[in-house]
């Protein structure tokens, strides 16, 4: 009977083969946090808008992206266009528009755990819509939307495991070369799987920090 083994030197000598595909992880997972949070911002904005067509829009935008699964988005852009978009733009687009949506209402709940006082002093003082979104109720809300946040951030950054499946040579990737070589898979996916874990930890040290700083300078 076979009994799966851990290779231990295995995995020692393998580790600086999946490191150089984690530029692509981080890159990734950088660049879709930042379009997702830009377009998470923007749908959170155009949801204040009195204007049945773009409550509709933002609606069905939230609506599909959040129910639809990202592989699913990342083969239609890769696979199902008619023009061939590199592996890692599609990888970025896909996780940008996954995210934005989840970002957005993240952000739309955080909107409203401002007290609603913020907005009538803002306006008794003259200020109009956006500027006081701008300069008084999204700094707060985003210091509430933190911890919700980081979670985005972490589920990003495993996700982009999913850009193995189109040919981005990340560190997931990276792991099937080797299994694949060496038929030791089991080794390989328990070094990636410490490896995303040792990443989340960090994202989770950003997060305690950000909260401390935004809880110095708002408290």
């Amino acid at each position: 009977m076979f009994i799966p083994t851990i290779d231990l030197p295995l995995m020692v000598e393998s580790i600086p083969f999946l490191l150089s595909g984690l530029g692509y992880t981080l890159g990734i997972s950088l660049a879709a946090f930042f379009f997702g949070n830009l377009l998470g911002i923007v749908m959170t904005v155009l949801g204040f808008i009195p204007w049945l067509p773009v409550k509709i829009f933002v609606r069905f935008y939230l609506s599909f992206l959040r129910g639809t699964p990202a592989l699913v988005l990342l083969f239609l852009l890769y696979f199902g266009l008619p023009i061939q978009l590199n592996a890692v733009v599609a990888a970025i687009i896909c996780f940008s528009l996954t995210s934005s949506a989840f970002i957005g209402e993240i952000y739309r709940g955080s909107i409203a755990g401002v007290d609603a006082g913020q907005w009538d002093a803002a306006y008794a003082l003259g200020n109009r819509f956006f500027p006081t979104m701008r300069t008084i109720i999204l700094p707060q809300a985003i210091r509430i939307s933190i911890p919700a946040l980081s979670n985005v951030a972490m589920d990003l950054l495993k996700g982009t495991s999913l850009a193995a499946m189109i040919t981005v040579p990340d560190i997931f990737q990276k792991a099937k070369i080797i299994g694949g070589r060496t038929f030791d898979y089991l080794s390989m996916y328990i070094l990636v799987a410490l490896i995303y874990w040792l990443l989340c930890i960090g994202i989770g040290h950003i997060q305690h920090r950000l909260e401390k700083s935004f809880q110095k300078k708002y408290v």
